[in-house]
C-alpha cells in the first residue's frame, strides 16, 4: 500500500476528557497496520460538544 493514511477519532468532550480523541488513536495502536506502507500515517483527533454543538478540539499527529 503506497500513499497516506488518515485516521480519525471523534469524542464527544462531555463524555471524556479532553484529548481523548487522539490518545484513544495512539493507545489502541490503530496506526499500526499501516506501518509496512510507504506512506505518511496521520492521525486526527476531533472532539465536540454536545451543548454546542461545535468542535471544541481539534489535534493532528504523524504517527
Amino acid at each position: 500500500m503506497s500513499g497516506n493514511v488518515y485516521l480519525f477519532e471523534f469524542k464527544v468532550v462531555e463524555q471524556a476528557t479532553q484529548g481523548a480523541a487522539l490518545a484513544q488513536l495512539r493507545e489502541r495502536g490503530y496506526a499500526d497496520k499501516y506501518r509496512a506502507s510507504s506512506g505518511s500515517i496521520h492521525l486526527i483527533g476531533v472532539e465536540f460538544s454536545k451543548r454546542t454543538r461545535n468542535v471544541t478540539a481539534f489535534a493532528v499527529e504523524r504517527a
